[in-house]
């Protein structure tokens, strides 16, 4: 019977280390997610974002703009935003309205701020291994693996999609480890055989309850990253229920990978505070 991985005692332990080198620090960090139109679920998804950071002694600053903002009238206010006093994390809320070229916005972020990693600059130093900041669901992902203080150094992994968020990070951070990665997406050949043979199972795709049993071998390690919608409710790419009798550890969607997702973000925003001091 496999361990279900409680991402949310995980976040408690990385928000209790943040909180603490927080209020030592000589000013009191900034955050702002900035919110364009009035998706209620992006609403909802910034107040809970607000609501972590504040409890941890950050500063949220509340930035909404109407849909009807001009490209120009946006990239301008983001730039405000990045020389506003102590601001250490400046992220824009997605989906952004279609009407918005997402990477031009995006772009506009300062990467000195982008905790997101989504602008491409950061994203470029990111993967040239000079950037301070991480992508927040990758690093999540592997924060997980590193908890169960297993050696997967002889370890074969399997990584499902190589999306921006998480698969590709991902995948560069495992390998910048020296470990075996596979990388599986649509046009692999006999991606069954490499998920079959995967000891760790990394999926990022998207797929409600893709993974089942029949597909991987026992006592496999499954990191579950992926949000689909099904019936009003939020799945994740794994039938939990079918693999959980097969794999060894698995973290659930919801309460896997999302909470320790929110955690990294807010201590992106504490190395950004910790090196503005240097």
């Amino acid at each position: 019977m496999a361990t279900i991985i409680d991402g949310r005692k995980i976040r408690k332990e990385i928000l209790e280390k943040v909180k603490e080198e927080i209020s030592s620090l000589p000013f009191q960090p900034v955050f702002s997610d900035v919110l364009v139109g009035n998706d209620p679920a992006s609403a909802q998804y910034v107040k809970m974002k607000a609501k972590t950071a504040e409890s941890l002694g950050i500063k949220f600053h509340n930035v909404h703009f109407p849909e009807t903002i001009s490209t120009e009238d946006l990239i301008s206010e983001i730039k405000k935003l990045n020389n506003f006093e102590n601001m250490c994390g400046l992220i824009i809320q997605l989906p952004l309205p279609p009407k918005f070229n997402k990477q031009l916005i995006l772009d506009a972020v300062s990467p000195l701020i982008d905790v997101d990693c989504l602008g491409t600059e950061t994203s470029n130093l990111f993967y040239s291994n000079k950037s301070l900041l991480g992508f927040p669901t990758a690093i999540a992902c592997v924060k997980i693996l590193d908890s169960l203080n297993l050696d997967i150094s002889k370890k074969k992994i399997a990584v499902l999609g190589q999306g921006a968020l998480v698969g590709k990070p991902v995948t560069h951070i495992l390998r910048t480890r020296g470990l075996h990665v596979d990388t599986i997406n649509r046009k692999t050949e006999n991606k069954e055989t490499f998920i079959k043979n995967a000891d760790v199972i990394i999926s990022g795709i998207g797929h409600g309850k893709f993974i089942t049993s029949d597909m991987i071998k026992k006592g496999a390690i499954i990191i579950d990253a992926g949000t689909s919608e099904s019936t009003g409710s939020i799945v994740g790419d794994v039938d939990l229920e079918s693999v959980k009798n097969v794999a060894s550890f698995v973290s659930p969607v919801p309460g896997g990978v999302g909470p320790v997702t929110v955690a990294i973000l807010l201590q992106n925003i504490l190395t950004v505070a910790k090196n503005k001091i240097k």
